[in-house]
């Protein structure tokens, strides 16, 4: 399924409290001057335009999230979704997701991922572009806290298994903790994550959903 297309954000609107790109990123990472305070991290990868991040920062309010979004007209979007709220929680990053991960996150740091509907890249000889391969999972892995999720989430049955044998074999600390796969119409905002999602199951297709838990103890 494609991506439908977003309006451009107009040119005087201020998002320097909503977005970033690499090269306005503070190294080492430092909540301080992210969010103005120190607060648990969840990081979602591709985060299209918005829906989730808006969300979940407005229910979660005691945690940073940080989406991170590689198209600079859907990156800036989302980041106006996140203007004219109460609270400094979350912001976008238009960067590829690999570089934060490889560069930028500290080791057992984040609270959460969220990858949800991933551009599967259908050609075979393509398939190593996608974001969940091998070094990314690992990367993942390691920057999860102990006892924090990686939360999956697909339409394509291939990428979903495919996904699940990954982790089994190259990042065996993310536990398989929950599967879900389903149908059923949303009930309301709150029962999906993305217009992806939405748009997914009001065409009658289906859902595959996985949670992960980094495991605690591991030797």
């Amino acid at each position: 399924m494609s991506r439908r297309s977003v309006k451009s954000i107009r040119p005087e609107v201020d998002l320097s409290k909503v977005f970033r790109t690499y090269s306005d990123l503070p190294f080492p990472f430092d909540s301080e001057l992210l969010f103005g305070r120190v607060a648990p991290v969840e990081f979602e990868i591709g985060s299209g335009k918005g829906l989730f991040l808006r969300r979940v920062a407005d229910e979660f309010v005691a945690r940073n999230f940080i989406g991170v979004e590689v198209s600079l007209k859907y990156a800036k979007f989302a980041a106006s979704r996140l203007l004219n709220r109460s609270y400094n929680n979350a912001l976008v990053i238009c960067c590829d997701a690999a570089k934060l991960l490889a560069e930028w996150f500290p080791d057992n740091f984040l609270f959460a991922v969220h990858v949800y509907f991933p551009d599967p890249w259908w050609k075979r000889s393509h398939r190593k572009r996608r974001i969940l391969r091998e070094e990314i999972l690992q990367l993942i892995e390691r920057r999860l806290m102990p006892d924090s999720f990686l939360h999956f989430r697909t339409d394509v049955e291939e990428y979903f298994q495919s996904t699940l044998e990954l982790i089994d074999k190259y990042a065996t600390k993310l536990e398989l903790s929950n599967i879900e796969i389903s149908d059923d119409l949303p009930q309301n905002d709150n029962t999906y994550n993305t217009h992806f999602e939405r748009r997914t199951i009001l065409q009658g297709k289906k859902v595959f959903r996985a949670k992960f838990r980094k495991k605690h103890n591991y030797s």
